[in-house]
């Protein structure tokens, strides 16, 4: 059997050819999780089956979100309460040219992503220790990412606040979810539109390895988000913009 076999086919599914070098990659990725995993809690699923479908091809799916230019070295992407690194880190295993930034409230999480990402020396990879509400207010991150992705972070109409404001217009901010999205999106509607991004569609994601409705909610950015979005921290999840 050959390393990351699972993943390596799920990811063809997708249309994905991973390389010898993405695959090692993936396998110490996988080895240094668990190692840190012992002493910080990043994630509760470590098995080597589990992690190749759970996590990593998992992330991989954001692809068939994916703007029609791909990634290269000019996109930028942020991935938004990031964790353990899901899934910021495999998309930039498999597409290395990008410019990734990681954005992770908790000390230790960041800790093993500065960790994580010279262990497998991605280059251009910045990571981030802060809260989105207060990242989002800076310069140097606000409307310039051409992909926002998060994952398991907040309901859409929270996460809507918490990631458009780094988008850039004409960027494309992709949310993974799972299970029934319809009151969500409702709810979240009027949230996107009053942050300047527009539904452009929910995708579902139908692979094998996933029976349980994962789906990835599309939205474009076509205004930019107004100035005092994002409230101040805790407020978007308090006092939901629905």
């Amino acid at each position: 059997m050959t390393i990351m076999e699972s993943l390596e086919a799920g990811a063809g599914r997708l249309g994905l050819q991973l390389s010898a070098k993405q695959l090692e990659q993936f396998h110490t990725y996988w080895e240094e999780l668990v190692e840190w995993n012992r002493r910080v809690n990043l994630t509760g699923i470590t098995g080597y089956q589990e992690v190749q479908t759970k996590h990593f091809l998992d992330s991989l799916t954001v692809y068939l979100a994916w703007p029609p230019s791909g990634a290269n070295a000019t996109t930028r992407i942020i991935d938004v309460g990031t964790g353990s690194g899901i899934p910021g880190i495999p998309l930039k295993i498999v597409f290395p040219g990008a410019c990734l930034v990681l954005l992770e409230a908790t000390g230790k999480k960041a800790a093993f992503l500065h960790h994580i990402s010279n262990r497998l020396m991605l280059a251009d990879v910045e990571v981030v220790t802060g809260r989105a509400e207060d990242t989002a207010q800076q310069r140097q991150y606000r409307d310039s990412f051409d992909i926002v992705v998060s994952r398991a972070v907040a309901p859409l109409v929270t996460l809507a606040e918490l990631a458009l404001p780094f988008c850039k217009v004409g960027g494309r901010f992709i949310a993974q979810k799972k299970g029934s999205l319809v009151p969500e999106i409702s709810r979240a509607e009027r949230a996107i539109k009053l942050l300047g991004g527009r539904l452009r569609e929910v995708i579902n994601i139908e692979l094998e390895e996933f029976p349980d409705d994962r789906q990835l909610v599309v939205i474009d950015k076509e205004l930019a988000t107004p100035g005092h979005y994002p409230r101040r921290p805790g407020i978007p999840s308090k006092r939901p913009l629905s």
